[in-house]
């Protein structure tokens, strides 16, 4: 099959949902001073949730969906923490913070060269999916499982559109990787329910590589 035809064909399944996505070879990564850990064991994340549900109910996250072309294969921009496990940029909303300036927040703080405050120049796109934790010790679910009446904890994923070039500055305790589509789809033994779930939720876009 040509190319011409390939493309002709991805056009017409997508039904116009074409995502943009840049070389990685566009962008600059460096470091910035660590952010302290909040959890040290599986029982300290357990007992800041139940804290924190106690003080303000339903904890609600927002992380950013954010990907980049390389080997012609797009790949998911994730963060490493202490080299163990892995994590979408984002974080918890404040009480009465809305999505999208929540999510900008979070990006500035783990992925942008402002130290402190925020750096408006993120695109968020739409939200992509919705993730629930029913209980403090469940894993999380793409729906809210029945007879859930207080769920603990929510995460929406939004997709984050990149320009071409762009200054990438991470806490050193962290790494920013990219992972191609391929090695995460299903891949929820490395990097968990929410992760691995990304392809599925980006099947409904064409990619289209825009050349450097």
């Amino acid at each position: 099959m040509e190319n011409g035809t390939i493309s002709s064909l991805n056009n017409n399944i997508s039904g116009g949902y074409v995502l943009d996505i840049y070389p990685l070879s566009g962008y600059y990564f460096g470091s910035k001073e660590a952010i302290a850990n909040k959890d040290e064991t599986l029982a300290d994340r357990v007992q800041r949730l139940k804290t924190n549900y106690a003080a303000n109910g339903l904890r609600t996250c927002v992380e950013g969906v954010i990907l980049v072309e390389l080997f012609k294969h797009p790949h998911l921009l994730v963060l490493q923490v202490r080299n163990s496990f892995y994590k979408l940029p984002g974080g918890r909303l404040r009480p009465g913070e809305s999505d999208i300036a929540g999510l900008k927040r979070k990006l500035s703080s783990k992925l942008s060269v402002i130290e402190h405050g925020l750096d408006d120049d993120w695109e968020i796109g739409e939200c992509l999916g919705m993730w629930w934790r029913p209980d403090f010790e469940t894993i999380f679910f793409p729906y809210l499982p029945p007879n859930t009446r207080r769920p603990k904890e929510c995460t929406k994923l939004f997709l984050v559109k990149l320009p071409a070039n762009r200054k990438f500055i991470v806490p050193r305790n962290m790494k920013l990787l990219a992972i191609p589509l391929c090695q995460i789809h299903g891949n929820h033994k490395t990097y968990g329910p929410i992760i691995s779930g990304v392809p599925q939720l980006l099947s409904k876009f064409s990619f289209n590589i825009i050349e450097s």
